[in-house]
C-alpha cells in the first residue's frame, strides 16, 4: 500500500471521526434546547391520557403522543428563545444552549419553528381537533404563561393549564369526549401537581430567580408563609388523588390502596418543607412528588390496560 493511499484513507477516517462528533454535540444541543426530559414526560402524560378513555393500547396512539412530543418541543425550544437574556444571568441557567453560545439565537428560532410545524402536521394526521388543542397549549405556554412569568410570580397558576392539557390530547385522540369527568380529574391532578412543583423549585433557586429579574415569591411572603403555601398545595394535590378512584379511574383495591400508601408516604415527608427549612429538604420534596406524580400515573395505566 502507497504513503498516499495510507493519507487519503486516514483522512477519510478523520472527516467521519469529526462528522460523527459534531452530530454528537448537535444532538446534546438539540435534546438541552427542547429539555427533553420534560416533554418527554409531557408525551407520557398524552399517552397515559390516551389510555385512560378505553385501555388499548393500538397503533392510532402513535401520531398524537409523537405529535406532541415534537411540538412540546419546538414549545420549549421557543422559549428558551424567547428567556434567552434572563437564562444568561442564572448559574442554573446560563448553560443552556444559546447563552453558552451552543447554538445561535436565529438557529434556536428556526429550530423551533421547523418542530412546531412538523409537530402540528403530525397531530394533524390524527384530527384536526387534535391538532388545535396542541396548538392551543403551546400558545398559552409560549404566548401566556412566558411572559408573565416576567411580571408576576404567581404566573404559575394559570400556567398550570399547559401541564394539564397533553392527557386530554391524549384522551381525545382515543375518541374521548373533552369534557369528560374521568379526563377532567385527571387533568385537575396534573394542574395542582405543576403548583407545588413550581414552588419548591423557587425555594431552592429563590436568588437566582432574583438575579435574573425574575419577581419572586420572597417579594410577596415571608419564608414561612412560602413553605406553609407549598406544604398546603402538596396536601391539596395528595387530596385530590383522591378524585381519580371517585370517578372510577382507579376502582381495584389494590390500586385504590396504592394511591392511599403513595398519598401518605407523600404527605408525611412532605412535612419537613415547614419544619426544617433547608434547601436540601426542598430538592428532596421536589423529588418526591414528581415520584409521586409519575407513580400515580402507572398505577392508574396499568390498571386501565389491564
Amino acid at each position: 500500500m502507497s504513503y498516499t493511499t495510507v493519507t487519503v484513507s486516514n483522512n477519510r477516517g478523520s472527516t467521519w471521526r469529526q462528522y460523527l462528533s459534531k452530530l454528537v454535540d448537535y444532538k446534546s444541543i438539540l435534546l438541552e434546547l427542547t429539555k427533553f426530559r420534560i416533554t418527554f414526560f409531557v408525551s407520557v402524560t398524552t399517552f397515559v391520557g390516551y389510555i385512560l378513555h378505553d385501555g388499548k393500547i393500538d397503533f392510532n396512539f402513535v401520531l398524537p403522543t409523537l405529535g406532541v412530543l415534537i411540538l412540546a418541543s419546538g414549545a420549549s425550544a421557543l422559549n428558551e428563545y424567547q428567556e434567552r437574556n434572563l437564562d444568561s444571568k442564572m448559574k442554573r441557567t446560563k448553560h443552556r444552549p444559546i447563552p453558552s453560545g451552543k447554538i445561535s439565537s436565529n438557529n434556536a428560532l428556526y429550530t423551533s419553528f421547523f418542530l412546531i410545524f412538523i409537530g402540528a402536521v403530525t397531530l394533524y394526521l390524527h384530527s384536526f381537533l387534535v391538532m388545535i388543542l396542541g396548538l392551543f397549549t403551546l400558545l398559552w405556554y409560549n404566548s401566556v404563561y412566558t411572559p408573565i412569568k416576567k411580571r408576576t410570580s404567581l404566573a404559575i397558576i394559570p400556567g398550570s393549564l399547559v401541564g394539564a392539557l397533553p392527557p386530554i390530547i391524549g384522551w381525545v385522540a382515543s375518541g374521548g369526549q373533552i369534557f369528560d369527568e374521568k379526563i377532567l380529574v385527571f387533568a385537575l391532578f396534573m394542574f395542582i401537581w405543576q403548583i407545588p412543583h413550581f414552588w419548591l423549585l423557587m425555594l431552592i433557586y429563590d436568588d437566582q430567580y432574583k438575579d435574573a429579574g425574575f419577581p419572586t415569591l420572597s417579594k410577596l411572603f415571608s419564608l414561612d408563609q412560602i413553605t406553609y403555601i407549598t406544604f398546603f398545595w402538596i396536601t391539596i394535590l395528595i387530596l385530590s388523588s383522591s378524585m381519580i378512584s371517585l370517578v372510577g379511574l382507579s376502582s381495584t383495591v389494590i390500586s385504590n390502596s396504592l394511591l392511599i400508601v403513595s398519598g401518605i408516604v407523600t404527605l408525611f415527608f412532605s412535612v419537613k418543607v415547614i419544619t426544617q427549612k433547608r434547601k436540601e429538604i426542598y430538592k428532596k420534596s421536589f423529588f418526591l412528588i414528581n415520584a409521586y406524580v409519575l407513580f400515580i400515573l402507572i398505577v392508574i395505566s396499568i390498571e386501565n390496560i389491564i
